[in-house]
């Protein structure tokens, strides 16, 4: 049996950890419960159709995810893990018509070899509002059928469970390398040490501090997102669709009324975790202009997250240069939770010597490490 340590568990390392549990593997996943872990703060879209965003590297990854959720949701339930956070309701991306025009033209372009879209509608303004009453009179919008929403708390956890129910390990520290000269041999929390055949890395915005002790420099760097949490009365908010709107702003409602709102996408805010005035005035600015009955919502709660960002503002995966054992994986930056779990999957089989279903040459490793 194949040995393998995991270092981070938010949605890529759950995955990674589900998948090669249920190959066999015996795992250990290691997390040290940072605060602001993208994962754990975000609720999010499941949409890659519509985007503008032209890098087809990108798109390729974000649409096998899509593609490839429903069958790993199954995969949990057999496991019990009942709780996924997932549930495809639809999504009403509403703009100004132009923006529409172009939006639509690309979803039937790409509808060709996603199937799993399912319909494609173009919607009046009071269209709209049946399907999100909240909705403004000034927007149509576009409807795609198979968009989904996701909770990445409830996933990531469904995920772990999942994991520890074919005998992963989960343990909380911080992890650090053991090395037996040149080659890394395991990791060491706290006073314990844990070996392994293969180490993989998953630790998002923060996984740069793991690599130093090899001298090698990660880029990667937190882009801080800022999320509110909003209550609405008089309406069965279960099974409304997911809300786009402008500068890449979303609405989930949830169950019970509950509808998380956001994200920022601020790149020069380091590990800030504070809530700041004009985060919550973008927040609020942009999405009540396409949904102003969101105006008497009762704000519950708020908060920051730190997704993972590269350069190139594309994921990588693949071995570490120079340590033929340790692999890592990361970057998915506002990608995780559509493309996270499918990634995640073929971590594990990079990890366990199996084939891939992706062109790493695509997602280079070699771009993103450095000799210090």
């Amino acid at each position: 049996m194949k040995s393998i340590i995991i270092i981070g568990a938010g949605i890529l390392g759950a995955s990674a950890a589900f998948h090669a549990s249920k190959a066999g593997a015996d795992v250990t996943l290691v997390d040290r419960g940072d605060a602001g872990q993208a994962t754990g703060a975000a609720a999010g879209i499941v949409c890659p159709w519509i985007s503008q965003r032209r890098n087809m590297a990108w798109y390729g990854l974000a649409k096998s995810g899509a593609a490839y959720y429903p069958g790993l949701i199954h995969q949990l339930e057999e496991q019990g893990e009942k709780e996924t956070g997932y549930k495809q309701v639809g999504i009403v991306s509403i703009h100004e018509a132009s923006k529409l025009d172009k939006m639509e033209q690309k979803a039937y372009e790409r509808r060709e070899d996603a199937p799993e879209m399912g319909e494609i509608r173009r919607l009046t303004s009071e269209e709209t509002k049946q399907l999100f009453p909240y909705a403004s009179d000034e927007y149509g919008s576009l409807y795609v059928s198979g968009a989904a929403r996701v909770d990445g708390r409830a996933v990531r956890d469904a995920l772990i469970g999942a994991a520890v129910k074919l005998g992963a390990k989960r343990i909380e520290g911080n992890a650090e390398f053991l090395m037996d000269g040149d080659r890394v041999t395991g990791v060491k929390i706290g006073t314990r040490e844990f070996f392994s055949d293969s180490i993989v890395s998953t630790g998002g915005a923060w996984a740069s501090e793991l690599f130093g002790p090899l001298g090698l420099e990660l880029a990667i760097v937190p882009q801080k997102a800022q999320i509110l949490h909003l209550q609405v009365e008089g309406h069965k908010t279960e099974k409304w669709p997911v809300a786009m709107v402008p500068n890449g702003l979303y609405v989930v409602p949830f169950s019970d009324g509950r509808v998380v709102a956001g994200a920022t996408h601020e790149n020069d805010a380091g590990f800030d975790e504070k809530l700041t005035a004009g985060g919550v005035y973008h927040i609020l600015n942009k999405t009540l202009d396409a949904i102003p009955g969101l105006a008497a919502a009762e704000i519950t709660g708020a908060g920051t997250g730190f997704r993972p960002s590269t350069p190139s503002a594309l994921p990588f995966i693949g071995q570490v240069p120079g340590h033929p054992n340790v692999y890592a994986a990361n970057g998915l930056g506002s990608s995780g939770l559509t493309a996270g779990p499918y990634l995640g999957g073929q971590l594990a089989k990079l990890a366990l010597g199996e084939p891939l279903d992706i062109d790493l040459s695509l997602y280079d490793i070699e771009e993103v490490f450095q000799k210090r």
